[in-house]
């Protein structure tokens, strides 16, 4: 088989390092790519990032498969396009997408659909928004609705801050980020509790889901400073009790997926459920994306044992022959979703991202990276942020690594990653030194 992988980012270099140890792969093609995924011999990279291009690529070169790391792509119809070529592609629809590229879409199927979520108000009118915000105080969040790269979300302690966000993501000068090409904010409750990174791949009616994971959006430590698009993740979450797993399938997980299809829009894909699990032990839902998170990519990635080749074959069969029968389609070895199980190395495992200096307000470029050690087994340096250039690594982007260990506690797999940044120099380079407290201060060791 020939692959092709979507974006340039670690989600990316994780996901394409991931597909080429099949035995069933031939070729592993990454577009754009980045530093990481030159430097691996397993990996070429393809420098075309236009989708109507890479749709005539794809069918030149027979691409078996196809594989949409980021958001963007989603949103402007990358997978009807392969689609309505009869290319066989990974990823939600357009319109299925909007689940993360409209936050008003999504909130409001939430409520339509009885999916837990906080309560909400969206509007296009400052005025309204600010007047909203006086009536119902702080702490509350603002949300830009469209896509933002991770940093459209703003958790306002006081009723300045969340004034100021809405002027913000509001204004013309803002964040210019826009949904239909208007500028709305989602205005919602602020919720308490433990957040964990809940994520199952879909084929539009079946979901298997991924192993859990935690993420760390602040930049500083003891979750201090400004939301990130993530500092460090680690896998699996203990927050995530089997209870609260069959809990979030059944109140959250199951009903999006039979509403969507209710709606007319089935969704497949990977489904990314941002729980919060509150003390009381009840789960909401803070937000859809539409895709693998990142950096939670990078841990679940090293935990999987199962071929994610057969996995993504499995969730797209229904592309090829839409006629199932006992979870098998008679025409291929894949089984349908809703028989398979994924093998997971018991062994947990911690991404710490390594940032650019001045990540996240103005992200430094051009810095040169020194001491990337050789990957193993057990440590991989997932690049996301990087470019090679005459034999040196450059920084190009607010992320630049995520270094992720295996161990056999979560405290040696913490120990094996922060070992490891250790040899790595760039200029300026933030990271946080406590990923996983959570988890640790819950446990023995």
């Amino acid at each position: 088989m020939k692959i092709l992988v979507i974006g340039s980012g670690g989600r990316e270099h994780a996901l394409a390092w991931k597909l080429a140890q099949s035995k069933r792969v031939q070729s592993v093609y990454v577009a754009p790519g980045n530093g990481g995924t030159q430097r691996d011999k397993n990996l070429i990279n393809l420098p075309i990032t236009e989708i109507v291009e890479l749709r005539k690529w794809a069918q030149k070169e027979q691409i078996t498969l196809t594989v949409v790391g980021p958001e963007a792509p989603l949103a402007l119809g990358v997978v009807d396009e392969f689609r309505a070529h009869q290319l066989r592609i990974f990823g939600p629809t357009r319109e299925a997408a909007q689940l993360e590229s409209s936050k008003a879409f999504s909130k409001a199927f939430m409520v339509r659909h009885s999916i837990p979520t906080a309560r909400y108000e969206s509007f296009t009118d400052p005025r309204l928004a600010h007047e909203y915000v006086k009536t119902h105080g702080a702490p509350i969040v603002v949300k830009a609705d469209g896509l933002a790269a991770g940093k459209g979300v703003v958790v306002a302690t006081t009723l300045k801050e969340a004034h100021d966000a809405i002027d913000f993501m509001l204004s013309q000068e803002g964040t210019g980020v826009q949904h239909n090409g208007q500028a709305r904010v989602v205005i919602e409750e602020f919720l308490e509790g433990e957040e964990a990174s809940f994520i199952v791949v879909s084929d539009g009616l079946e979901s298997v889901a991924l192993a859990t994971c935690q993420d760390h959006k602040r930049l500083k430590d003891n979750d201090q400073g400004p939301n990130t698009g993530g500092m460090g993740a680690y896998s699996p979450a203990p927050v995530v009790t089997p209870q609260m797993h069959a809990k979030a399938m059944r109140e959250i997980i199951n009903p999006t997926l039979k509403g969507m299809a209710s709606d007319g829009i089935p969704y497949s894909g990977f489904l990314y459920a941002g729980l919060m699990i509150t003390k009381a032990g009840d789960i909401k839902c803070l937000e859809f994306n539409c895709r693998l998170g990142d950096p939670e990519t990078q841990p679940i990635m090293m935990r999987l044992k199962t071929d994610l080749v057969d996995v993504l074959m499995s969730a797209t069969q229904s592309q090829v022959n839409p006629t199932k029968s006992d979870g098998l389609d008679k025409t291929s070895a894949w089984p349908g979703l809703d028989v398979l199980e994924l093998d997971w190395d018991r062994r947990p495992s911690l991404g710490v991202v390594m940032a650019a200096f001045g990540y996240p307000q103005n992200p430094r470029k051009g810095d040169a990276i020194t001491g990337l050690p050789q990957d193993n087994e057990d440590v991989m340096v997932f690049h996301a942020g990087t470019s090679l250039e005459a034999g040196t690594y450059l920084s190009t982007g607010g992320r630049v690594l995520c270094v992720t260990a295996l161990g056999g506690t979560l405290k040696m797999a913490q120990h094996l990653a922060y070992a490891t940044i250790e040899g790595i120099q760039f200029e300026g380079a933030q990271y946080r030194k406590d990923i996983g407290f959570r988890a640790l201060q819950g446990a023995k060791h």
